[in-house]
């Protein structure tokens, strides 16, 4: 990828803008107008002047080489990252041989990406340092004491759980959401989050159609067994155990065994709330077969850092957390830059996902979808929305209920033209969540998302 002659395509630039304005924004800049004494590096720095509405041109500096997706710097006043100058800039760069002159970079962007590297040294060396500094002992009584308060929360919603049961589902649709609000801050204080969420989760299900009661019942028992799993956690195979503790919220490293492969982004997209904007990337590695969850965190408005556009390749180090089923895996060491390819995962038969789903549910009765990727698809509607068919014959899968309303549907139904697709995505209880597509035969990926 930082090599001369290696380069994303437009839609990995694209994919990290950090919404539909600043898509459009940047690729009014992904010309040479604009733009003077643009450059490029072996090492991977990008820098160029754009000209702006004031006097003096933004500098723009982009450090492409860095493990976690690009980083950026630009004197222009946007609060976004990247601004619709970094995004104008890659887009440049990604434009073909010769866009951007190779070179050596101008004081104002070698200071900051010395300065950059440098920091990022510092940080990793007083890491190690912390890691090995920290006090057992205080560290196990403050697990103790936050232990308790998740039994007590536990112990608490269990019994809320048996006051709605005994009072009947409809007295729920009465109640609102403001009872659920207020157990879930109750769960907040207990220090368990994620029964925060699935209680705020219940708040939202009365009167959301036909057939919410069911709805309700349903996530009623899952927050019924996590609450089970926790006050028996003693009694549990530790991995588990170490899937209750994550699920009730519990923070974990990532412990596993390095592996190292080549692994293939399949997927990167976002979800927000008030507080958090939350980053999920999908790793396919090419000679270990495993898949691998890549998350990171961003204040709200703010996109996170970790980037890595669908249709990259990178040789590199992952580490997996704790418990049985989990795909959640931490990025570790880099070997060679991350650069295009059109390698694509194996597929699988709408009939072998689904058994797939129901296979990772013994492992972790709370997971909501499995990633899959199927081979010879068809986008086909039905009475009510859409699914995708088995091209050779066999069942279907419903979409989910959300797809209906995105674009990557229509781009989806587009590039298959009524013609076999491979298509990579999320398959659980709500139905096929579809994210990357491929084309019959070669071809590179296109996302969905």
């Amino acid at each position: 990828m930082t090599q001369q002659g290696v380069r994303w395509t437009a839609d990995q630039v694209l994919a990290l803008a950090p919404d539909a304005a600043s898509r459009k924004a940047g690729s009014r800049l992904g010309a040479a107008g604009p733009w003077s004494e643009a450059g490029s590096s072996e090492e991977g720095t990008l820098w160029g002047l754009c000209k702006g509405s004031g006097s003096k041109p933004y500098q723009t500096v982009i450090d492409i080489a860095d493990a976690a997706g690009p980083a950026y710097k630009c004197s222009c006043p946007s609060r976004k990252f990247p601004c619709k100058h970094a995004l104008g800039l890659l887009l440049l760069w990604a434009g073909g041989e010769g866009a951007v002159a190779a070179g050596s970079a101008p004081d104002w962007a070698e200071q900051w990406i010395a300065g950059r590297r440098q920091r990022a040294q510092e940080k990793r060396t007083t890491g190690v340092a912390a890691a090995g500094s920290g006090d057992p002992e205080a560290a196990r009584r403050r697990a103790e004491r936050r232990a308790v308060r998740i039994t007590a929360g536990a112990t608490e919603l269990e019994q809320r759980l048996a006051d709605l049961l005994r009072g009947g589902l409809a007295g729920a649709e009465q109640a609102g959401y403001g009872m659920w609000e207020e157990t879930a801050a109750r769960m907040v204080d207990a220090q368990a989050p994620g029964l925060a969420a699935r209680v705020r989760e219940l708040g939202s299900i009365p009167s959301s159609g036909p057939g919410w009661p069911v709805r309700l019942l349903e996530e009623c028992a899952l927050i019924h067994l996590l609450d089970q799993g926790w006050l028996r956690r003693e009694r549990l195979p530790g991995g588990l155990a170490s899937t209750v503790r994550s699920r009730i919220g519990l923070p974990a490293s990532a412990d596993g065994p390095p592996v190292r492969d080549r692994w293939l982004v399949l997927a990167q997209y976002d979800t927000a709330d008030s507080r958090l904007t939350t980053r999920r990337i999908w790793l396919h590695g090419v000679d270990s077969g495993r898949s691998a969850l890549l998350l990171s965190y961003g204040a709200a408005g703010r996109a996170p850092e970790l980037a890595l556009p669908v249709g990259l390749e990178l040789e590199a180090e992952v580490s997996a957390y704790p418990g049985t089923g989990q795909l959640r895996a931490a990025l570790g060491e880099q070997f060679a830059p991350p650069a295009p390819s059109t390698a694509q995962p194996p597929g699988v038969t709408t009939d072998q996902a689904a058994a797939r789903y129901g296979e990772a549910l013994r492992d972790d009765p709370w997971l909501d979808s499995v990633p899959v990727t199927l081979d010879r698809v068809i986008p086909t509607p039905d009475a009510e929305s859409w699914q995708l068919a088995d091209a050779d014959g066999g069942s279907a899968l419903p979409l989910t209920a959300a797809v209906g309303s995105r674009p990557g549907l229509w781009r989806l139904v587009a590039l298959s033209g009524g013609a076999p697709v491979k298509v990579f995505g999320e398959c659980g209880h709500r139905g096929f969540t579809p994210l990357t597509a491929w084309p019959e035969g070669a071809g590179e990926a296109v996302r969905l998302c």
